[in-house]
């Protein structure tokens, strides 16, 4: 049996055109008349785009299943349009050996809504330093290799791991922080921080490790994308490297391109790693999303429990949560605003993330049947307490936004459709 998808404007090939998809078997087939026995489904104008793929997501299993699981995480990012996520290594035990990243392969396979690709450890333990993980043992069932949450703070560290990387054909993915400049900080070092009695995280403390990474990549090679870029200066920093034709990428996230720290909160929901920056830093990210420099928008979707979120901006626990809002707020003040066109946000929510890390992203016959359904004419204010995810903590509580996944499709299986999708089948 068949399934057709139609009246409806498809995403492919950077645009958008009338028309109707076909699945069969969990793939894309070309079209041909529905025969006795296929599925027709309006989609009553709606775009249908590749599957969001957010290549930064905290799945939080195995290790802190408190705080987030892998069951509650995909079915999070099934209802916010993403069919595959990359599941970040702050675990316990920390993926850095074929037997610890096991556990959570095991877990995947059980519970996940969606694709979940993860990432294996840089270092032993994640630590940052110190013993190289086993790179090559984990290299065929994951993404690339990440210490996120902490910068591999040793430059011979970092250029062992590209090397032994770039030997593996798969990606270093950079948590980019010098330890020794943060200082006890914990938001952004500029105005809100100082007439407010914070203490304040440097932008150097980014920029800095971002260019000492750019300089290795230089001589060894390597692919390397830096996570959630959130500083003027990281931006020129990759564009320069992209002009020199080097294989750097970079990704920011919606709290980055939408916020500055002038609208700070005294609240753990504004808490998180990089901090919320600078006006000038975030229209300078703006337009690298705008040029290309940026390629990739990921959520950094990081839960906590309310009770580690409750404590304030001193003292509550690094991370907010976005999967289930990021296209609303990404679709209303940036697209609805002029800033971006749809298409430039479809290509950084997935085909680019997609082309980048192996991932799929596109519509093309033969390709596996993963696609998302969004409504742009929906209007409704962001309730974090109707999350599917165990992370409530968002700065984006109660904004009016336009724009939702109203049906998310993995390999040709419906894993999310809301009420209004329901009557469309016959």
């Amino acid at each position: 049996m068949k399934h057709y998808y139609t009246n409806t404007h498809i995403y492919r090939n950077g645009r958008f055109e009338e028309g109707t998809l076909v699945v069969e078997q969990g793939r894309i087939v070309p079209y041909e008349a529905p025969a006795a026995g296929d599925c027709v489904i309006d989609l009553e104008g709606r775009v249908l785009v590749p599957g969001l793929i957010d290549v930064h997501v905290h799945l939080r299993e195995p290790g802190f299943g408190y705080k987030e699981t892998i069951a509650t995480g995909t079915a999070a990012a099934a209802r916010g349009g993403y069919t595959t996520v990359c599941s970040m290594p702050n675990l316990k035990p920390a993926p850095d050996s074929e037997s610890t990243l096991g556990e959570q392969l095991r877990l995947i396979e059980r519970d996940a809504r969606v694709r979940v690709v993860p990432y294996g450890c840089i270092t032993k333990g994640q630590m940052g330093g110190g013993e190289q993980a086993d790179l090559a043992a984990m290299a065929p069932h994951v993404v690339g290799f990440s210490d996120d949450g902490r910068g591999v703070q040793c430059d011979e560290d970092m250029a062992a791991a590209m090397q032994e990387a770039a030997r593996l054909g798969k990606p270093i993915v950079a948590h980019c922080e010098v330890n020794e400049l943060l200082k006890g900080g914990y938001i952004h070092d500029g105005e809100y921080c100082r007439t407010h009695g914070h203490r304040g995280i440097s932008s150097e403390s980014e920029w800095a490790q971002v260019k000492r990474d750019i300089e290795l990549v230089e001589q060894i090679g390597c692919q390397y994308h830096v996570c959630h870029v959130s500083t003027k200066e990281s931006v020129e920093l990759v564009r320069a490297a992209k002009a020199k034709g080097l294989r750097v990428s970079c990704e920011t996230g919606p709290h980055y391109l939408v916020l500055c720290d002038e609208q700070l909160e005294e609240e753990g929901r504004w808490k998180m790693n990089p901090p919320i920056r600078s006006a000038e830093d975030r229209d300078a990210l703006v337009r690298g999303v705008q040029d290309g420099t940026i390629e990739v928008i990921a959520t950094d979707h990081a839960p906590h429990s309310a009770e580690e979120k409750s404590r304030g901006l001193e003292k509550s626990a690094m991370g907010i949560v976005g999967l289930e809002c990021a296209f609303g707020v990404l679709y209303t003040h940036l697209v609805e605003k002029g800033l971006l066109t749809l298409e430039q946000l479809i290509d950084r929510m997935a085909t680019a993330p997609g082309r980048l890390f192996g991932l799929g992203g596109t519509l093309e016959e033969g390709a596996p049947a993963d696609f998302t359904v969004l409504d742009l004419a929906t209007t409704y204010t962001i309730n974090p307490d109707e999350f599917l995810s165990m992370g409530k903590a968002t700065p984006f509580a109660g904004w009016q936004v336009r724009g939702r996944a109203v049906m998310t499709v993995v390999g040709g299986e419906c894993v999310y459709a809301d009420e209004t999708m329901n009557t469309n089948t016959k």
